[in-house]
Order: C-alpha cells, then sequence, then structure tokens
C-alpha cells in the first residue's frame, strides 16, 4: 500500500514538473483556445503542417455569369480560406513553443502578370518558428487571409480576364516542389468548381483528358444513370499528373456542377477520386460548394483530426 502511494505521488510531481518546464505556460505568451470535442479525440498538435491553398481564379468566381444569391461563390472561397488560417491558428495554439514549426502559402497557376497582386498572394505565405512566433502573428492570420485573399478576389473579377486554372499542370510540375516537405503533414486545399480547364493545357490520351468541362461531360454521354459503367468501360479520366503523392492529404471545395444533368456532381467527384486515387494521394475529401459557415468544421475537422 505504501508503494502504490508512493507512485502515485511521483506521478502528480512528473506532472506538476512537466508544467513548470513548459515554456508556453512559463512566459504566458500564448494562450489555448478551446477546440471542438470532435477534434480533440483525433487532433494531434505536436505534429508539423504544411499547409498549401490552390485557388482557382477561372470564371467561377465570375458574379455577373455565375450569380448567386446567398453569397458570390468568392466570397465564399475567402471564408474557407479564414477556415483554413484558423484552423492553423488553433494547431499552433496548441503547441509548446519550442515545436513551432508551421507553414501556410497560397498558390494560384498561372500566376498573376499583375505583381502587386502576386504581392498580396506573397504575404500569404507564412512560417511560424519559435523564433519568430508572437501571440499577435497567430491571432492575426485568419484576418489577414480574409482581408487580404478579398484583394486578391477583387482583383481578378475587375480584371475580367480569364484564362483558366492550370489545375492539372500544377499537379504535373509544381505539387511536389512546393507542396511537400519531409517530416511534416502536408495538406492541399483546392478551391475550385470541379471543371478543370486551362487555355495551355488541353491534352488527350485515348480517353484520358488533362480537363473537365460541361460539355465534355455530354459529349461522354455521362449524362443518365448508366455513367459510371461507361466511365469505366471506356477508362475516362484525368491523365495521371504523379506517379506518387501518398505523402499528401487533399481537400477540394467548392464543386458547383452545372444545372441540368442530375449525375454531373458525381461524375466530377468520380473523376476527381479516380485522379487522386490513381496518384495515390493518402487522404483527400472532396465537398460541394456551401456557406462557409456550414464549411468551416468540415475544414477544421479535416485540418485538426
Amino acid at each position: 500500500m505504501k508503494l502504490i502511494r508512493i507512485i502515485h505521488l511521483l506521478i502528480i510531481l512528473t506532472f506538476v514538473g512537466a508544467c513548470k518546464d513548459d515554456p508556453k505556460i512559463q512566459s504566458g505568451e500564448i494562450e489555448t483556445p478551446e477546440i471542438s470535442s470532435i477534434s480533440q479525440k483525433i487532433y494531434v498538435p505536436g505534429q508539423k503542417m504544411n499547409i498549401s491553398v490552390l485557388i482557382d481564379l477561372s470564371d467561377r468566381i465570375n458574379p455577373e455569369k455565375y450569380p448567386s444569391p446567398a453569397m458570390e461563390f468568392y466570397m465564399r472561397d475567402i471564408g474557407y480560406l479564414e477556415s483554413v488560417a484558423k484552423s492553423m491558428e488553433t494547431h499552433i495554439l496548441n503547441k509548446k513553443v519550442l515545436l513551432i514549426d508551421d507553414k501556410i502559402q497560397v498558390f494560384i497557376d498561372p500566376e498573376p502578370s499583375d505583381q502587386s497582386l502576386n504581392q498580396k498572394i506573397s504575404e500569404l505565405k507564412v512560417h511560424f518558428t519559435r523564433d519568430n512566433v508572437t501571440k499577435e502573428s497567430i491571432i492575426n492570420l485568419s484576418k489577414n487571409y480574409g482581408s487580404i485573399s478579398k484583394l486578391i478576389y477583387e482583383s481578378a473579377i475587375n480584371d475580367n480576364n480569364y484564362v483558366g486554372s492550370n489545375v492539372w499542370g500544377f499537379f504535373k510540375n509544381k505539387v511536389e516542389d512546393y507542396c511537400i516537405d519531409d517530416s511534416y503533414r502536408n495538406i492541399l486545399v483546392i478551391l475550385t468548381d470541379g471543371y478543370l480547364y486551362h487555355k495551355d493545357a488541353k491534352m488527350i490520351e485515348e480517353n484520358r483528358s488533362s480537363y473537365i468541362i460541361p460539355q465534355s461531360i455530354k459529349s461522354n454521354g455521362l449524362k443518365n444513370s448508366d455513367w459510371q459503367n461507361i466511365i469505366k468501360e471506356k477508362d475516362f479520366g484525368f491523365i495521371v499528373a504523379n506517379d506518387d503523392l501518398s505523402n499528401l492529404e487533399i481537400l477540394v471545395l467548392g464543386l458547383n456542377p452545372v444545372k441540368g444533368n442530375p449525375y454531373e456532381q458525381d461524375v466530377l467527384n468520380f473523376y476527381w477520386s479516380k485522379w487522386f486515387d490513381e496518384m495515390k494521394v493518402k487522404k483527400y475529401e472532396i465537398k460541394q460548394a456551401d456557406l462557409p459557415t456550414h464549411m468551416d468544421k468540415i475544414i477544421q475537422d479535416f485540418i485538426l483530426r
């Protein structure tokens, strides 16, 4: 009995000592916020996070061409970006200062010709380390992401020169170098309506292509309940752009299928899922466009797993 009491005492003293040695608790610089019970059960705050966001700045964001009375699609994107940044805030605030080494960044492909716009994008590239982190820099992250991304979208809309988004080319030429770091948990968030198209990246190899648009879904006969059998029989899909993305997790947000084909959403989901599976993506989710208030939990649950 005495031995058990001694063991209990040693455990308590060890716990107290650990709290005293924690620089986060000692300095009082960073306070840990509450996180959802769902996130708490599966969240691992000690890991290093590398979050990238790829924005599709095609005409999908044009409020005149694709109006949305509930909330314009570019404003939904901004809300998604804020939720991604908030997830990073929560992640860092739940780490010991000595363990902070986390990255977040935004990409647009092709890069805008506007130098001022590129400067704004560069401001969204942040690397938090134990040497530069402050409580202010953390809690301002989502605010900055919201305000700067708003300027980026408004600039693209005012420019009114939509050439598409080279998502396929990004996966072929850039994703490994830009979005994957060894020893990090690598996450790529893609903001897109689900259609891939860029004027300089239109390739077809047998029944595979580097793009998908409503017209190609229609011409391939994928407008009835037999769409999945047709895809499998004819091997429709994206051309594989990368052999091994097993160290990458992907969250696709904003799918917005055109009206008139009840299977359009299913076809888009199938194309993306098949593509990710063939590129050996570690984990992925594909979500249809919704209001940021509804999408916030999905984003945080994916990132703070």
